[in-house]
């Protein structure tokens, strides 16, 4: 078989048999339960209705700038898990930059969004210097971050939000109008919209692929988390690429939650959805850290998430049963992934076994067949050819 038409095969097949897998034990789970099993997938895996085609885009968005920027660092062996409280704190910036409006219209936005970024890089930034500096796992400072992100962000929302009357919810400025990223229609007898960030996000993906595929930096930035040690024998500063790594994953993350402020809140409060950065982290795998494969898993979270919303009323089964799905799938991942992993390694090695056996046969077929003979060489008067350039003539050789 063809070696490119394996290598695709085998990459189909592990988030397959992930996606199989789960299946198989979501459903045991709802027959334990006693839950209907059929009724449950009937309504989960239904074609959704036009509005709810939109909605599943609009979250689908979120979720691969989630899973983006926690892939960036896994290609580089580094475990973002702080990208929930990266993006809490740039939204909150931006939110504030822009209901400030400083700028008029559309330069408004752009400022915002580049203040969301820098915002969520020097907050990743911070375990990437702890990292490269001090040794301290990526894990442990990113999960402390995220309280730290939690509870700053709650406390300066205090601080500079706006509380609406009669309500306990409090928010920032509402952005002007003039400042919003409008929505496209996609169903004209469909009110919901979809996020005119798309645009932004579908740029991100294809600068994603561009600057770690064909840029020098994307090429330190892998050989530095596939040998750290041959990266700096070849010059690559480890550290460096460290802290510019986490700061690049959380200036990606800086744009998780600005789909949602400029095309649905249009403001930070305290009802502004939450855990958007954790999913990432499943995503991420689920896609092998390939954009295309990302925007695919957070299309199949985020149809799951829509799907499961009136599983409570047409089923009566709690729409918990999706965050079962979803955390088995990314368990399946991880063991699929390593079971088609061995499998292309066994199936390399006797190809490669194979080829070597082929040109030991072929060797030793040369090796028994008699040379050619030179047709340059001077012949005997009989025809048998005599002593030319290079031969011993023996007769000479015994007389002496």
């Amino acid at each position: 078989m063809n070696v490119r038409l394996t290598k695709l095969l085998l990459g189909l097949a592990a988030p397959l048999l992930a996606l199989g897998l789960a299946f198989l034990i979501t459903s045991l789970v709802l027959a334990l339960a006693g839950d209907p099993v059929g009724a449950v997938w009937s309504q989960l895996l239904q074609w959704p209705q036009p509005r709810n085609q939109i909605n599943i885009l609009n979250n689908a968005m979120v979720l691969f700038l989630s899973g983006l920027a926690v892939s960036i660092g896994f290609r580089m062996n580094l475990f973002n898990i702080g990208v929930d409280g990266q993006y809490r704190v740039a939204v909150f910036v931006a939110a504030v930059v822009a209901g400030e409006a400083w700028l008029p219209g559309y330069a408004n936005t752009a400022l915002a969004i580049v203040c969301a970024m820098l915002a969520g890089a020097l907050w990743a930034g911070i375990a990437g210097v702890l990292k490269a500096t001090r040794g301290v796992s990526e894990v442990i400072a990113t999960i402390m971050l995220n309280f730290i992100a939690t509870s700053l962000v709650a406390y300066l929302l205090a601080k500079a939000a706006v509380r609406e009357e009669g309500s306990n919810v409090i928010g920032t400025k509402v952005i002007p109008e003039s400042s919003w990223i409008p929505g496209i229609q996609v169903w004209s007898d469909v009110a919901t919209e979809l996020y005119g960030f798309i645009v932004i996000t579908v740029l991100a993906g294809v600068g994603y692929w561009f600057v770690l595929n064909k840029t020098r930096f994307g090429f330190e930035l892998r050989a530095t988390g596939q040998s750290a040690t041959a990266a700096v024998a070849s010059g690559v500063s480890a550290k460096r690429m460290t802290i510019a790594t986490m700061m690049l994953s959380g200036a990606v993350a800086g744009l998780v939650g600005l789909p949602i402020l400029f095309g649905d809140s249009h403001s930070y409060g305290s009802t502004f959805q939450s855990g958007l950065g954790f999913a990432g982290i499943a995503i991420a795998l689920l896609g092998r850290n390939h954009p295309v494969g990302i925007a695919l898993g957070a299309l199949l979270f985020a149809f799951l998430d829509e799907q499961s919303n009136p599983l409570q009323i047409l089923v009566g089964v709690s729409p918990d049963i999706v965050a079962i799905t979803q955390g088995v799938i990314v368990l399946t991942v991880v063991v699929s992934y390593e079971l088609v992993r061995r499998y292309g390694a066994r199936l390399e090695q006797r190809r490669v076994a194979a080829e070597l056996a082929a040109g030991v046969t072929v060797a030793a077929d040369g090796d028994r067949r008699d040379p050619d003979p030179d047709p340059s060489a001077p012949s005997a008067p009989d025809g048998s050819r005599g002593p030319g350039d290079g031969d011993v003539d023996l007769s000479k050789e015994t007389t002496r």
